[in-house]
């Protein structure tokens, strides 16, 4: 007599692994669509339309990863099933971490004013002369956008100042020319009071420019500075924050 052994079926059948592996799926799709929207934007391999709408869909990938990880891990609750309640588990906090870098945009984007020029003296602010061409055939302006702008810089960063520095001018272009190399920003120019320079966005090659101009005062150099992108009417803050850390790290560097 021959015995046929056959194995229990697991409680509520193929459906919590189905799920969970539809979860994985759809995070991986997500995180794949998200990471590459920038990349691919910055090769040209696709238009800024086209990344943004990658970016979007990575977005609406990633919120079905976690609605079906909440079914998985309701159903699996229910049929006590650890494995793909674990799973899902898992695909939340990878949705969360993913989304969190596109959230704290968004959350900036609605704090800060829609503007994109940015600078420490918004009466005479520096002026781009080798950097000219390459705004003009740019979409933003080469020239500053004028009261209405300077009046949102005011309420949104009042903290953006001149710097005053008890230093000789040479010794103060010195400084500020190799913090804008160890920063990776492109030179086009130095003079012996002004350097203009490009910086690039990390995620999407954005390129802003920069320009540092130096005042001899009674008391030493007044920095002054501009940063405008030349692309986008909000900036989400970036040039404000990139003259701050800028006018901080040259003001460390030389004490």
């Amino acid at each position: 007599m021959v015995t046929r052994l056959t194995a229990a079926r697991p409680r509520g059948g193929r459906l919590p692994g189905v799920l969970a592996g539809l979860s994985i799926l759809l995070i991986a799709v997500a995180a794949l669509m998200i990471a590459s929207a920038g990349p691919a934007y910055r090769g040209e391999l696709i238009s800024l339309g086209e990344a943004f709408n990658l970016l979007r869909n990575g977005i609406y990938a990633a919120g079905g990863a976690v609605a079906v990880s909440v079914i998985t891990l309701l159903f699996s609750m229910l049929v006590r099933r650890s494995r793909p309640a674990l799973i899902a588990t898992l695909v939340i906090v990878a949705a969360v971490a993913l989304l969190y870098v596109p959230w704290q945009h968004w959350q900036r984007a609605q704090q800060v004013p829609a503007i994109h020029d940015i600078t420490t003296d918004t009466q005479n602010p520096p002026a781009f002369e080798a950097l000219a061409e390459a705004r003009v055939a740019a979409p933003n302006a080469v020239d500053y956008p004028g009261d209405t702008t300077a009046q949102q810089q005011q309420a949104a960063y009042p903290y953006i100042k001149p710097l005053v520095l008890a230093e000789a001018p040479q010794t103060v272009l010195a400084a500020a020319q190799a913090e804008a190399e160890e920063a990776g920003w492109r030179i086009a120019r130095i003079t012996e009071n002004q350097i203009e320079a490009t910086a690039t966005t990390r995620w999407f090659g954005f390129e802003d420019d920069v320009v540092i101009r130096l005042t001899e005062i009674e008391d030493g150099v007044q920095v002054d500075m501009r940063s405008a992108s030349r692309l986008g009417a909000s900036d989400v803050g970036t040039n404000a924050a990139r003259i701050e850390a800028f006018l901080t790290a040259l003001e460390a560097r030389l004490k």
